[in-house]
């Protein structure tokens, strides 16, 4: 059975002790996960650590970083590789934010390096695709997030690939309020799963997670996890809230 994510991208907010009290509040909430569920918390570099701390008794719930360099170590001041984020047991890492694409110039190719060392590292990546309001205006989003996917994805094995999230973003819908609708959400995860079937097979295809990422919050998150392409969500400003995302954990199920 295909993995169900509730990943919470806290991006650059709070401080440590609003961190550690968020969450206090999400794990206090005690919420039952199947064993093909599971709660991400991506959070700021300084704080891996102590919400490593926080989940690790906790079946099924498990932190990740927001970036890394694509270069494996040398004279990168203030960048963090995956051997280091590796060493102190970070599971998963966000590769491609829109955020990161965006501010930080990081192209397809530097995405596949990341992603590279990612894999080297025993980290999974949860890699972010998705297009902007001007190409979904002129409805060419299909053959964009295509590329994205052909870019940074393709040189993988079959095995590597297999170990893949991917986190679609509708760049329009990220912390616009707006939303893509249930059924263009879905339109879009099958068109990304039939790409990955393409290149991968089939069998590949169906055990990798495809998460929605726009605007997702406890008010349409039944809604949207409940369609066939959609295994969970990366979550942002939803996310720091407890009461917001514990609804959206439990919509998972």
């Amino acid at each position: 059975m295909r993995k169900k994510i509730a990943a919470a991208n806290w991006k650059m907010n709070l401080t440590f002790q609003q961190g550690e009290k968020l969450l206090d509040e999400i794990l206090g909430a005690g919420i039952p996960l199947a064993p093909h569920q599971e709660v991400v918390f991506a959070v700021p570099f300084p704080y891996l650590i102590m919400s490593r701390s926080e989940v690790e008794e906790e079946m099924n719930y498990f932190i990740s970083s927001q970036n890394c360099s694509q270069h494996k170590s040398g004279a990168y001041t203030g960048e963090v590789s995956a051997e280091m984020l590796h060493s102190v047991g970070v599971p998963y890492c966000v590769i491609g934010h829109s955020e990161r694409r965006e501010y930080f110039a990081e192209s397809n190719a530097i995405l596949a390096e990341k992603v590279n060392r990612c894999f080297e590292n025993d980290i999974i990546p949860i890699f972010c695709c998705g297009e902007p309001l001007a190409i979904r205006e002129a409805d060419t989003q299909n053959a964009f997030v295509e590329t994205q996917l052909k870019e940074s994805l393709f040189h993988l094995s079959a095995e590597q690939a297999a170990r893949l999230v991917i986190a679609y973003e509708p760049i329009w819908a990220i912390g616009t309020g707006k939303t893509a609708s249930t059924a263009q959400a879905q339109e879009m995860h099958a068109h990304l799963r039939s790409v990955l079937a393409a290149k991968f097979g089939d069998a590949v295809a169906d055990v990798i997670p495809i998460l929605y990422g726009g605007s997702v919050k406890a008010a349409n998150a039944v809604e949207l996890f409940a369609s066939p392409d959609v295994d969970g969500g990366l979550v942002g400003g939803a996310s720091l809230n407890a009461v917001e995302f514990t609804a959206i954990i439990r919509a998972l199920a």
